[in-house]
């Protein structure tokens, strides 16, 4: 399953029918069994068994949620919204219907709508974290950074042991140019998630912003083998990292590792037009125009020419 937008299998319960129906033992055991087989992947089995629930119990809103997620990750939008809506239309007064709206807005590029969804689960739960944590992110994308905050601030209340809510509060306070407050919460954070990948690249982006690059690039090292968002956004910081340390054609390699696997990675896109501009190359002012389209909000790459190599906060 993804790890962003966030997904979400629902367990099912007595709330899960509309109008107070009992829901039969066997609903709830296969939409269990049926959550088990979508979170290892097997797409085939949970459609089975989430549609055999929906035979036991027409009404189970969770199932019916469960099995547009199937749709989803298979990529047919349409039939996830034929369950997700009808799952709304059955009980509006639950979470799940509306954040799974959210998701698959997200998933047809409409952050916009996205955003409402996640806001009506919130209106109808405000600890669905979830829809919090979607909506905190894409709040934080656009630019709203003073609402993300906010939001940040709200998950840590209902999510107290996720590190990543933890990660996102640091980031937004940083965006902020709140640092004495991003590295108390970073350090605090820290004592309690000892091994959270997030918050071992947020002390390496410390590192680096204090001016100690190869204690940065200790760090960012091991994390930047991960092949994913995280060691994506790693290589991204090894690259400034490398470009403090005065080394272009290390900070190209790892800009353009971390490009192949998050194409629109503003970090990256940045270091790799600063890198080009120190080793000369033409390629350079084009590399930065595609940083400023990626994050036209981020100041740091509003003011910036590829001729000098500054390290990103």
């Amino acid at each position: 399953m993804r790890d962003l937008p966030a997904l979400f299998a629902v367990l099912g319960t007595l709330a899960g029918c509309s109008a107070g129906v009992p829901l039969p033992p066997q609903a709830q055991a296969l939409n269990n069994a049926g959550i088990e087989a979508l979170a290892r992947g097997d797409l085939e089995t949970a459609d089975a068994r989430f549609s055999v629930a929906l035979e036991y119990s027409p009404r189970f809103v969770d199932a019916l949620v469960n099995l547009g997620l199937v749709e989803l990750e298979r990529g047919n939008f349409e039939r996830a919204r034929t369950s997700f809506e009808r799952a709304r239309r059955l009980n509006p007064d639950v979470a799940q219907p509306h954040h799974a709206l959210g998701v698959l807005a997200e998933r047809t590029a409409r952050p916009d709508h996205a955003s409402l969804h996640y806001y009506e689960a919130l209106r109808v739960d405000p600890g669905f974290a979830p829809a919090r944590a979607n909506l905190a992110r894409l709040l934080f994308a656009s630019g709203q950074i003073e609402e993300a905050l906010v939001q940040y601030q709200r998950l840590i209340e209902v999510a107290p042991n996720d590190a990543a809510a933890c990660a996102g509060l640091i980031e937004t306070l940083l965006r902020l140019g709140r640092h004495t407050e991003a590295d108390q919460a970073l350090a605090a954070a820290s004592t309690h998630f000892t091994d959270a990948p997030e918050l071992a690249l947020l002390t390496a982006r410390k590192e680096l912003r204090l001016g100690r690059f190869d204690a940065a690039c200790e760090r960012l090292l091991p994390l930047a083998t991960r092949r994913d968002d995280l060691g994506a956004a790693a290589l991204g910081w090894l690259a400034t990292a490398e470009l403090a340390r005065g080394r272009p054609h290390y900070a190209v390699s790892a800009a353009t590792t971390a490009l192949g696997l998050v194409p629109e990675s503003s970090v990256a896109t940045y270091a790799l037009a600063v890198a080009l501009a120190e080793l000369g190359s033409p390629d350079a002012e084009r590399w930065l125009r595609r940083a400023r389209r990626i994050a036209p909000r981020d100041p740091l790459l509003a003011r910036l020419r590829p001729s000098a190599s500054v390290t990103p906060p």
